[in-house]
């Protein structure tokens, strides 16, 4: 008779699982025979997650007591082996670039960046132990194309993509692959946690930009369309899936019409001629 603990499942950590593109992901790659390790940062949605099926754990990116204990857990779980990490938690900041102050800014990254690092950092020894693991981070199209009002987010995708690019060529014949998804307009609690975001830490009256702010208030705040070009999670799943499974996974996946299009304007186009496409697309945010 086999042992069956000696081929154990396929394991997965995924951050930023509450919604939209994490909870997906979660729920596809465990349909798909992965061990999937669910997080989340708040309680209710931890156990709204284990209610659904999933072997779900707090995880709050902004702490690295949280950090610390999540992966200890995972490591007991399972025997100090883990072969893949989804890096997608994340929230966007806006407000023009000249409002956001120092700790707000730090706020972004030790969430979008440091958070994400300190956690890639903490599961790659389990990944070097057993000579192989996949490192897949979930970035965007802001992270190579800046749009107006949304500076904090778009340094902290800007950031989180060179330490990748980095990562990936120091991580050269370890056996461990390390892939960005780039995702456009997908639907998830983005908007409405920005909205939180934007009402707790701009002071819109007082701001230069204060007839923009009323715009780009009334968008966040507007619960009804999507922008164009949106598509479902299942297509950064997609993504995933192949950057989990393929023999050779790809370095960058762009997901959406607006990340393969402002990808080849920007090899092609003058900056300031990159500056008008970006300015236009978002016109109606400001008029």
């Amino acid at each position: 008779m086999s042992d069956a603990s000696a081929n154990p499942p396929r394991s997965l950590l995924v951050t930023g699982c509450s919604s939209g593109i994490g909870h997906a992901a979660a729920h596809a790659m465990a349909a798909r025979g992965w061990r999937v390790f669910a997080t989340a940062r708040g309680e209710a949605d931890v156990a709204r997650l284990r209610e659904e099926g999933l072997e779900a754990l707090p995880l709050d990116l902004a702490s690295s007591v949280s950090i610390e204990a999540a992966v200890e857990i995972v490591a007991e779980r399972t025997g100090g082996r883990l072969t893949a990490l989804f890096n997608n938690g994340a929230y966007g900041q806006p407000g023009a670039v000249e409002d956001l102050s120092r700790d707000v800014l730090r706020a972004q990254l030790e969430t979008n960046l440091l958070g994400t690092h300190e956690l890639t950092t903490r599961v790659l020894p389990m990944m070097r132990t057993q000579g192989h693991g996949r490192i897949v981070q979930n970035s965007s199209v802001l992270g190579f194309a800046a749009l107006p009002y949304r500076g904090a987010y778009v340094c902290s995708k800007f950031a989180l993509e060179g330490l990748t690019d980095t990562l990936r060529q120091e991580l050269k014949g370890s056996g461990i692959h390390v892939s960005l998804i780039q995702p456009g307009p997908i639907p998830s609690r983005f908007r409405e946690n920005a909205h939180r975001a934007f009402l707790a830490n701009i002071d819109a009256t007082r701001s230069a930009h204060a007839d923009t702010y009323r715009q780009v208030e009334a968008r966040l705040a507007s619960q009804e369309g999507k922008a164009p070009f949106t598509l479902g999670p299942e297509a950064v799943v997609a993504r995933l899936i192949h950057a989990l499974e393929h023999p050779r996974p790809k370095p960058r996946y762009a997901v959406t019409l607006p990340t393969h299009l402002f990808a080849v304007l920007k090899r092609v186009l003058t900056t300031r001629g990159m500056d008008r496409v970006l300015l236009r697309s978002t016109r109606d945010e400001r008029e």
